[in-house]
């Protein structure tokens, strides 16, 4: 019987359980002798506490104790930057909704949600922040007065060649002003779990997370305590797309069994998650790219203010990657771009599927689709002329590793969706006729690429263990896989498996995967930056190839053994070096390998209600090798759900730091009839010779086009740009309406 599993789409291992109800998430682990915790947040976006008092709240029965800063060891985390308080304490300053003042720890839930509102807080309300351009102004308020005399923390050069002398070289010139929206991850299952002191003394939370370990390098200091008195346990996850990189109730659950020395749940409800947890960063962003009158690339100027929310949380990190990519996929030989990150009192934001990379998406896709109007050329031929190839020079100098498939990605889309190429020139499709006389169809393509792996000279690397059970004969009986990488959903236990069954010639029914916990697996870092089939899948191969020369050990040695144990950290600065901006011209070599992507919408625009129906949307990805092709179309049509609503209707709003969007009923996202009518998934392999089996990754690449060819194929219908998003009925409406009046 063959056991060859790559490539094929096998079972996920966690499908029977989770179609049977029967696998745990983290809301539905309790133990004996449980209690229950509730938050008392700030009512305030920025404010001094002057006075907390529990008094009512500890007299309550059922009331066990009310947490507060002074219990906490050392009040202070983050992910990236220690800038936030676990728990704001008297004469200290509360600088967003999501900010905890106490906790209250009781018998049960009722009594909890009782309790936290008997707690007085008395606040000296301050100036609020609510827009990082005017946050950036010399006499604007600051959110962090204790870091220095301005709300920009990071601030981003890049100066490539001669911008100047290529603007003057353009034949056409394109300016821009965007602004992406606030979005909420709206991941399935609230923040939940539960804290307590096992049977060795650890502090021990079961939890969803993205990167366990991180967690408790985080928690470890928190509570002043070594970091192996810190465990966390990661079962079943309802759904992450970044929203589990920082620590919502993690520490949080750390600090109450703690304090208590007793099991202690807490479950989020939905408007707890919607008003106190992270968001997607908003950019506001002015663009100008000229070009030649054949489409060649001159210049560009960009200019990015990042909204960063009341800490720092993944800024940092998000704004360096977007600003890698704001000139997309195309060779630029001259540039000047300058980004910022600003701290305000609006929501904290921090990662979410892209990281950086979707606002920069649809920034440098809509100038590459006014610029094919501005020169009256194909879309598809303006891409070809300028997109990258292996070793074309990106924008911070670097060259383009072997892999890119970015041109693939964009031929099998544009061929799939009616183009045709006729002697060196590409010609649209027909779109046929518009269902109704008021209604007007319009087509665009989009292209997109992302990193894959930490960037920047961060030591990327995962450590994955096996274990080999050999039966009489020395032939392998079992394996078992041992990763800290989290199953968000996109199926990396899956992924494992076969990559493992692969590598050591075994069934995939023979290969289980262990639950991640940080006490008995290796850590394989987080479940981000579209990373884990490639690090962690050469950690894996390394872990299968040092597991085989032990067996052939033990065989040749006839011991006797029956159980061969291997663990393999891979590291991505041993196949490639990367390295920080340079403070001044920003030149580097930002990232270890890419995934590319290319989408194409055809859309119909109702011209009396602004309404938008996709009818048709193509998607190609480059994969480098698709391990599970069924997952990669589900990853594909997950993208792509998530851009229509990015581009048509989701915005999280707040007024002065205070959130109009409290409740999931106020947040639109997309249903299974806003999605198009057809969806055609198209699978592109170009191998990155670094990758396993010559794998990259895919879960985040199939959101970047999405917006973008949406936004550019309304204007192809009704001629109206959407530069602030999302394309709502009604912004639609209003743009025609200004149009119409214009003319």
């Amino acid at each position: 019987m063959s056991t060859r599993v790559l490539g094929k789409s096998v079972p996920k291992k966690d499908a029977a359980t989770k179609v049977r109800g029967s696998r745990k998430f983290p809301q539905d682990f309790d133990m004996d002798g449980q209690l229950h915790a509730k938050v008392v947040w700030s009512e305030y976006a920025h404010a001094r506490v002057l006075k907390i008092d529990t008094s009512q709240a500890e007299a309550l029965p059922g009331v066990v104790k009310v947490i507060t800063a002074g219990d906490v060891p050392v009040n202070e985390y983050g992910i990236i930057i220690p800038d936030q308080p676990v728990l704001v304490g008297e004469r200290d300053k509360v600088r967003g909704l999501g900010d905890r003042i106490a906790i209250v720890v009781a018998e049960s839930e009722k009594v909890a949600e009782e309790a936290r509102r008997l707690v007085q807080v008395e606040y000296e309300p301050l100036s609020v922040v609510s827009d990082p351009r005017e946050a950036m102004k010399p006499d604007a308020p600051l959110v962090h007065d204790e870091l220095g005399d301005s709300n920009v923390f990071r601030h981003i050069k890049i100066r490539k060649g001669d911008w100047e002398k290529g603007f003057a070289e353009a034949d056409v010139v394109v300016e821009s002003y965007y602004a992406t929206p606030y979005v909420e991850h709206v991941y399935m299952q609230p923040d939940a779990g539960i804290g307590y002191i096992d049977d060795q003394d650890r502090v021990t939370v079961i939890s969803s997370a993205q990167w366990p370990d991180h967690d408790l390098r985080q928690i470890a200091p928190m509570l002043d305590l070594p970091q192996e008195q810190i465990r966390e346990i990661v079962p079943a996850i309802g759904g992450a797309f970044g929203g589990r990189e920082d620590m919502h109730v993690q520490h949080l659950l750390a600090l109450c069994a703690y304090c208590v020395r007793r099991p202690v749940k807490m479950v989020f409800d939905r408007s707890e998650v919607m008003i106190t947890t992270g968001k997607r960063h908003p950019w506001y962003v002015k663009y100008r790219t000229g070009a030649t009158n054949d489409g060649k690339f001159t210049a560009v100027e960009i200019e990015i203010i990042c909204e960063s929310g009341g800490y720092a949380s993944t800024s940092v990190p998000v704004i360096e990657a977007g600003t890698s990519f704001c000139a997309g996929p195309y060779v630029v030989p001259n540039a000047k771009v300058d980004a910022y990150a600003v701290y305000t009192n609006n929501a904290v934001t921090m990662a979410m599927r892209g990281f950086g990379t979707t606002q920069a998406a649809f920034i440098y896709e809509m100038q590459m689709s006014k610029l094919a109007e501005a020169l009256d050329m194909d879309p598809v031929e303006l891409r070809m002329k300028n997109l990258f190839r292996d070793g074309s020079i990106g924008l911070t100098g670097h060259a383009m590793p072997q892999g890119v498939g970015i041109r693939e990605t964009l031929r099998e889309a544009a061929v799939a969706a009616g183009w045709r190429e006729e002697q060196g020139h590409w010609i649209r499709p027909d779109l046929g006729p518009a269902s109704a006389p008021h209604k007007r169809r319009g087509i665009a393509v989009a292209c997109g690429l992302k990193n894959v792996g930490y960037s920047f000279g961060s030591d990327d690397r995962s450590t994955v263990g096996v274990e080999l059970a050999l039966d009489y004969s020395g032939e392998i009986e079992r394996v078992t896989v041992l990763s800290g990488a989290c199953d968000v959903g996109m199926g990396v236990q899956t992924v494992l498996a076969q990559m493992a069954a692969e590598a050591l010639g075994v069934r995939y029914n023979q290969v289980r995967v262990s639950m991640v916990d940080t006490a008995k697996v290796p850590d394989s870092g987080s479940c981000s930056a579209s990373r884990m089939v490639w690090i962690s899948g050469n950690a894996l191969l390394g872990a299968c190839q040092e597991a085989l020369g032990k067996r052939d050990e033990i065989l040749t040695a006839e011991t006797g053994e029956t159980l061969v144990r291997a663990e393999h950290q891979f590291r991505g600065l041993s196949v490639r070096e990367t390295t920080p901006y340079d403070p001044e011209t920003g030149m580097s070599v930002p990232h270890f390998s890419y995934g590319y992507a290319t989408q194409i919408a055809l859309v119909e625009v109702d011209t009396e209600t602004g309404e938008t129906e996709i009818l048709k949307f193509w998607a190609a990805q480059d994969v480098g090798k698709a391990v599970h092709p069924e997952m990669v179309r589900g990853q594909s049509a997950g993208g792509v759900h998530m851009g229509v609503g990015y581009a048509l209707t989701e915005e999280y709003i707040q007024q002065e730091g205070m959130a109009k969007t409290t409740h999931l009923s106020d947040y639109y996202i997309p249903t299974v009839m806003d999605m198009p009518r057809e969806f055609f998934s198209i699978t592109v392999e170009v191998p990155d010779p670094t990758g396993p089996f010559g794998a990259k990754g895919v879960g985040e690449m199939t959101t970047l086009p999405t917006a973008p060819a949406i936004i550019s194929a309304i204007h192809d219908a009704v001629g109206v740009w959407i530069d602030e998003f999302p394309a709502t009925a009604e912004r639609v409406w209003w743009a025609m309406r200004r149009r119409a009046l214009r003319e």
